[in-house]
């Protein structure tokens, strides 16, 4: 019975595999990205980042606006990004074989991708926002 029931799923197995792939290659891309991101804008505002830190903000302060600002641009490029999900999925249709049990617009995935996003940027954030806030003053007033 197990042979019938593997034979019977060996023709999804492998587009279910690569699409896995392809969505976890996606988030990668995603998360580097917006490391990449942050990174720059960090690296931009190092002057900004001294003269608050020599007008007396602590690291704390710097590394929650830091945060703060970059998880408001992810959030609302996550409702973006599930408002155009929710069109596309209309459109794509014909994958619909590929969900076992699924809908095309399935609140528990949507939810789940959103959160694990909003992780990833929270943590992508959060590295550079932390080199930023141990910046000196003086050097950060003397930068480029």
């Amino acid at each position: 019975m197990r042979q019938v029931i593997s034979d019977s799923m060996s023709a999804q197995r492998f587009p279910m595999i690569l699409l896995a792939s392809f969505a976890g290659l996606a988030l990668l891309q995603t998360s580097v990205g917006i490391y990449g991101m942050i990174s720059y804008a960090v690296a931009h505002r190092v002057q900004e980042i001294g003269i608050r830190i020599a007008l007396g903000a602590d690291q704390g302060k710097v590394l929650r606006l830091f945060v703060r600002e970059e998880l408001q641009l992810v959030l609302s490029g996550i409702a973006i990004g599930i408002v155009a999900a929710l069109i596309l999925t209309r459109t794509l249709s014909s994958f619909s074989q590929l969900l076992y049990k699924v809908g095309t617009a399935d609140p528990v995935t949507f939810s789940t991708v959103s959160i694990l996003l909003a992780g990833l940027a929270a943590l992508a954030s959060y590295i550079p926002a932390r080199r930023a806030a141990r910046v000196d003053p003086m050097v950060a007033l003397r930068h480029d």
